[in-house]
């Protein structure tokens, strides 16, 4: 597996195409250690301890791994020889590991696209850290048809729909806590649930020029619904799609982590593919291919755009702020 599941997500740094790229961090962290020892004061196990429990075996070994935004990531190996990947967290947000788990469930569910087992997950309760423990994926290269493949097993996905747009257990996603409150139409979800949130966020850290959050929370339900093109049904999204959070395994398959999951359009996906780049071009020509998108899909790239845009510029600033600001003036 890739040494963590998500890399840290740095100020942006502009490309040669005009796009932003994030890069990796080290693999030091200040807390890590402390999660794999037993706390006296608290009582709290360990996290080794912790997912010995969980499955049936003690952990032999353990090691470090590059950690996500928040989270501390370890590879561990099992006296049983199982390896595991298993990450935690100091003082979650309330939910914050079985959100996740639900989300990777969500994702497999159709079982048209590799998604990491969840083996044990607990929000953190009396005698235990919280934690998320999944298999352990060994990382490779890409194959001639690792795109490919890709884009028909999210085309598989994205088809198989889901209940509602947002989500059914009502949990927010990400590390601003967007709400995912169920809502009957697309235009509806994205204006109550980022838009407008995201507006207020924005204005509340000073990440936007006034006009851009003007522009937002001009973004309501009758106007996407003017933008969006033709309504859809919910697809089922893996909701934060960047080449970081795809692993490929030394078979050359593509596996889904990290997700965002709730029902949404299924063209933000692929825009937030676009927008970090890491997908070749027969990745989207498999997707085309196996589920065309509704005419006029290219005009509305950069409209699925603002929401991961503007949530960049609330924790980045740097030139985050300018691309929202220029993709919410499109359609404003």
């Amino acid at each position: 597996m890739r040494l963590a599941h998500r890399p840290r997500r740095p100020e942006p740094v502009p490309a040669p195409d005009g796009s932003h790229r994030r890069g990796r961090s080290p693999t030091t962290g200040g807390w890590g250690g402390q999660a794999l020892r037993t706390s006296t004061v608290s009582g709290v196990i360990s996290l080794p301890d912790a997912v010995g429990r969980a499955l049936g075996s003690a952990v032999a070994a353990t090691a470090r791994v590059h950690g996500g935004d928040v989270a501390a990531a370890f590879r561990m190996d099992l006296a049983d020889g199982r390896r595991v990947f298993a990450k935690t967290h100091p003082s979650p947000p309330a939910g914050f590991f079985t959100t996740e788990a639900t989300g990777l469930r969500w994702l497999h569910e159709p079982e048209v696209v590799p998604v990491p087992e969840v083996l044990a997950v607990s929000d953190g309760g009396d005698d235990e850290p919280p934690h998320l423990v999944l298999e352990w994926i060994d990382e490779g290269r890409p194959a001639g048809d690792t795109d490919a493949v890709l884009g028909r097993a999210l085309a598989g996905l994205h088809r198989h729909g889901f209940d509602t747009f947002g989500r059914p257990d009502r949990r927010s996603t990400g590390s601003r806590g967007l709400p995912n409150e169920p809502s009957a139409t697309w235009a509806d979800f994205y204006a109550t649930q980022r838009m407008a949130p995201l507006a207020r966020l924005a204005r509340d850290g000073r990440a936007l020029p006034e006009s851009a959050i003007a522009g937002l929370e001009r973004l309501d339900a009758d106007r996407l619904a003017a933008v969006g093109g033709p309504p859809e049904p919910p697809a089922r999204l893996h909701g934060d799609l960047w080449a970081g959070n795809r692993l490929v395994d030394r078979q050359g398959r593509s596996w889904l982590i990290d997700p965002a999951a709730h029902g949404g359009h299924r063209e933000f996906d692929l825009a937030m593919m676009r927008l970090f780049g890491g997908f070749g071009p027969a990745c989207f020509a498999a997707y085309e291919e196996a589920h065309p998108l509704a005419p006029g899909w290219e005009a509305r790239v950069a409209l699925h755009q603002i929401a991961p845009l503007v949530v960049h510029a609330v924790k980045f600033g740097g030139g985050y702020v300018a691309a929202a600001a220029d993709a919410i003036a499109r359609y404003a």
